[in-house]
């Protein structure tokens, strides 16, 4: 049997409400560049891809501005209002190329502080495992949970010896991936993550560990603290 293959998927469907700007997030520039085209680069160019599929949002007009809209390796299709769909819609859209055993590395376009030996690292760990996993960091802050209200109060603090934050890239076989996000969806299942969609169908997948700058820029600070990261790799 041939080897399994790597392929790359960057949901881009997404409009930012957090960040309060008048385009979508993967589209702010960091340094003159759209962190869309950061995330893309730093990816493409750090493991043998053999395609990548972006799912856009249907109105998007941002893409052919990019430096990534001109590179072969790169396709795109329409995502979905959530996540999960716009990563089916790209698992569906490839799936003329790609076998079932081949490896999908799904990754936040708004994500673009991966260090590149996490990418390595979590490729080597995984690639001859039956499922996959992801990319996560342990818990570092003591957690406290909260009950309700206008000011809520701590009803507790957690235990987080065995806490980890979700990272991506997150690493599956491409069938089980296609066949756990559309049964999770199915059952309408609060689908965060890759992972999650793949938890439900009862695998567990493999917490690889992750350098905890590879932040997502969700809110206007993030946006400073990207560059700031990016210009210490």
């Amino acid at each position: 049997m041939p080897a399994p293959r790597l392929w790359l998927i960057v949901p881009a469907a997404g409009i930012g409400q957090r960040m309060q700007a008048e385009q979508p997030k993967q589209y702010l520039r960091i340094d003159q560049r759209f962190i869309l085209d950061i995330t893309l680069s730093r990816l493409m160019d750090s493991a043998p891809f053999s395609g990548c599929m972006v799912p856009l949002h249907p109105a998007d007009h941002w893409w052919p501005d990019t430096v990534a809209s001109g590179d072969s390796r790169i396709q795109t299709c329409t995502g979905g209002s959530e996540r999960a769909g716009s990563v089916l819609s790209a698992l569906h859209a490839m799936a003329e190329q790609v076998s079932d055993d081949d490896w999908v590395l799904v990754h936040d376009a708004a994500r673009p502080c991966l260090h590149t030996r996490d990418l390595s690292n979590l490729i080597d760990q995984l690639y001859n495992h039956p499922v996959g996993g992801l990319l996560a960091s342990p818990v570092a802050d003591t957690i406290k949970s909260a009950g309700t209200g206008e000011l809520p109060e701590v009803s507790g603090t957690v235990d987080r010896t065995n806490l980890w934050r979700a990272l991506t890239p997150q690493m599956f076989r491409y069938r089980i991936l296609v066949e756990s996000l559309e049964a999770a969806l199915a059952r309408e299942l609060p689908v965060t993550d890759e992972s999650s969609a793949v938890e439900f169908s009862g695998n567990m997948p493999v917490l690889v560990e992750g350098r905890p700058d590879n932040i997502k820029i969700t809110v206007p600070a993030d946006l400073a603290l990207a560059g700031f990261i990016l210009s210490r790799f």
